[in-house]
């Protein structure tokens, strides 16, 4: 009776210790899932010093050519950047991100310098996809894919640096699923276009909030409407967009780089 009840005490106690090890994958998984949070709110952080504030997407240029007169026109010019970009830009993103690989990467930079048609809208993009690869790197140090991409090509002729593959990269390496790196992107870019009106006084900071909030359920539609598409369907639904940015250098005063 007393071998039994030794017996026994021993199962329970390889039972803990099965029970144990059996949780440390699952620990491990929790703590990488949790640390993968705090990496996607700081992409989307408006601290992250992109330059994507510099930048209204045209809006600026409406706003003179008097195409955007009022919060009704902000409402109808947000949703048709959204589904621009969501056409043009998102399948760069979507590739670039699906196989987070340097040299397919590149592939799509080279392609989207040849889709873009104004110069203005180029420079922006450049712009803020250089930034992006300096500040990725320097935050997500333990990333060596990073590190080497920044050594290799940042300041290279060969690559241009569009921000939406660059995106889309970074947010592979760093480990976002394909459909939280399309939404993220259609976020920055609303949240950017509704920053530029704020400051361009077309709308107060409250009623900003409001319309980022209210314009959510569109940008919705339009992900559903573009997601997961190659880029030999990359297309342009909004030619007078383009027309606008690449007015935007000609504007006399301006308050925004493109």
């Amino acid at each position: 009776m007393e071998r039994d009840h030794s017996a026994l005490k021993k199962m329970r106690l390889d039972d803990a210790e099965d029970s144990a090890i059996s949780q440390v994958p699952a620990a491990a998984s929790s703590s990488m899932n949790q640390q993968l949070f705090w990496s996607q709110w700081q992409l989307l952080d408006s601290i992250l010093p992109t330059g994507g504030f510099a930048h209204s997407y045209g809006l600026e240029a409406a706003m003179q050519s008097r195409i955007v007169n009022n919060p009704e026109d902000l409402w109808l010019f947000l949703i048709q950047v959204l589904d621009n970009i969501g056409s043009l830009l998102l399948p760069f993103v979507y590739c670039a991100g699906r196989s987070p690989d340097a040299a397919a990467w590149v592939k799509l930079d080279q392609l989207l310098d040849a889709t873009l048609t104004n110069e203005v809208g180029r420079k922006a993009s450049t712009s803020q996809g250089s930034a992006l690869l300096r500040v990725a790197a320097s935050v997500f140090t333990e990333i060596q894919s990073l590190q080497d991409l920044r050594r290799t090509f940042l300041g290279s002729t060969s690559v241009s640096f569009h921000h939406a593959p660059i995106f889309g990269l970074i947010c592979g390496l760093v480990g976002f699923d394909s459909e939280t790196t399309q939404r993220a992107y259609m976020f920055v870019a609303m949240r950017d276009v509704i920053s530029a009106a704020t400051r361009l006084n077309l709308i107060g900071p409250l009623a900003a909030s409001v319309l980022q909030h209210q314009v959510a359920p569109d940008a919705e539609k339009m992900l559903q409407k573009w997601r997961d598409r190659d880029v030999s369907e990359a297309s342009q639904t909004a030619p007078l967009l383009d027309a606008l940015q690449g007015c935007h250098a000609y504007m006399f005063s301006r308050l925004f780089c493109s």
